[in-house]
């Protein structure tokens, strides 16, 4: 997986609401009648003679065609085309980043992803990369095997995606930011104290291992579940859906030691320090997996849930998964915070799993960028699932 060291995007212009015009800097006109940025736009409806549209367009569809079941694709294909998008299929891992850069830098106000977890992610890190979250609508078309984050903001189906861009109620929702590799930020630094729980610490910066930055919509997960996901095949995935990371997560968590790690929050009192087998931390999504696991996404907040130690669990598939994280216990510890840093605290490099896709490091801040991606939503939405 290719790591960004490109800056996280300045946010300090005031986000808009939903609803609310989004205002150019120059006004939305130009003397010449083009665009911003010297960006003259084609009609996204001219069509090509080979039934597609100008790449130029002012909306653009990044396609994984094999995603999920693979049989997604023709569909997408057409509905694209009839709601005026220039289609990119992606045929490596990187490919969507790079169209989704590509798109924005070109002009594009709409960027679309269709296929699973890593395909949005990709595409969100490509928009992050341009820059282009004050002026760019992200959309997503569920394609993969689970489609949670998809389900979490009301979307139905391939058919509900293209609708909704056309008439769905659109929300500015936040993003989560991992950086690695860095310095630690000044108020994780200046909260510590030296104490016989923290123990030898090896700073992030030295490592050895690279660095970097990356956007993550849905949930950053470390310990055995990222273990557990990346082992999860994607013809495992196909035969069983859910049920495949399910029987990984049982299988990797046999084998799996806890881990001692330290967790320093932005404005809360006390790190937390202890021996823990996994990490999940949720933006779009909570965790646990019985019941709704939608997130605020607009609290400006990470759902942090910690699981200190590995229980014991005899049983087997969703129910198994729910017994993992379905209620709380002395193993497990949950917190909201807008940003957090963690050292594993004997500097071994631990595996990340950012919406699927891996990173390796000892230590990482995980922070949110509050309402930046503007996206439209179904009725199934909640702004508020705890209201």
């Amino acid at each position: 997986m290719p790591s960004s060291q490109d800056p996280s995007p300045d946010t300090s212009t005031t986000a808009t609401r939903p609803g609310d015009r989004r205002d150019r800097a120059d006004g939305g006109t130009r003397s010449d009648g083009g665009e911003p940025n010297g960006v003259r736009r084609i009609s996204s409806r001219a069509k090509r003679s080979d039934g597609g549209h100008p790449t130029h367009s002012d909306r653009t569809l990044v396609l994984h065609p094999d995603s999920g079941n693979g049989n997604h694709a023709h569909d997408v294909r057409r509905l694209a085309t009839e709601h005026g998008f220039s289609i990119r299929e992606t045929e490596a891992a990187g490919d969507a980043i790079r169209f989704a850069r590509d798109a924005v830098e070109s002009g594009a106000e709409f960027v679309a992803a269709a296929g699973g977890d890593g395909t949005l992610n990709e595409v969100i890190e490509g928009i992050r990369r341009a820059d282009g979250f004050e002026r760019v609508t992200f959309g997503v078309v569920p394609c993969g095997t689970g489609n949670n984050f998809a389900t979490n903001v009301g979307i139905e189906g391939i058919e509900h995606a293209f609708e909704l861009f056309e008439s769905g109620e659109r929300r500015r929702i936040d993003l989560g930011i991992v950086e690695w590799g860095g310095d630690e930020p000044p108020w994780a630094t200046e909260s510590k104290e030296p104490s016989e729980a923290r123990g030898e610490v090896v700073e992030s910066g030295e490592t050895g291992k690279d660095s970097g930055t990356r956007a993550f919509l849905n949930s950053c997960v470390g310990g055995f579940t990222a273990e557990a996901s990346d082992k999860t095949s994607s013809d495992l995935k196909e035969r069983l859906g859910v049920v495949a990371y399910v029987v990984n997560t049982l299988h990797v968590m046999t084998e799996f030691d806890g881990i001692r790690m330290h967790i320093d929050t932005h404005g809360r009192t006390e790190p937390w320090s202890g021996d823990a087998v996994s990490v999940l931390v949720g933006n779009g999504r909570r965790f646990p997996v019985e019941g709704r696991t939608q997130a605020d996404m607009e609290d400006g907040q990470l759902d942090v849930t910690v699981v200190e130690e590995r229980p014991t669990v005899d049983l087997v598939g969703q129910a198994a998964a729910s017994r993992l994280f379905g209620r709380d216990t002395e193993h497990i510890d949950r917190f909201k915070t807008p940003a957090m840093h963690l050292d594993v605290l004997s500097g071994e490099a631990l595996r990340f799993s950012l919406d699927g896709e891996m990173i390796e490091t000892a230590a990482l801040t995980i922070e949110t960028l509050e309402d930046v991606v503007e996206l439209p939503v179904g009725d199934a939405y909640e702004p508020d699932p705890d209201d």
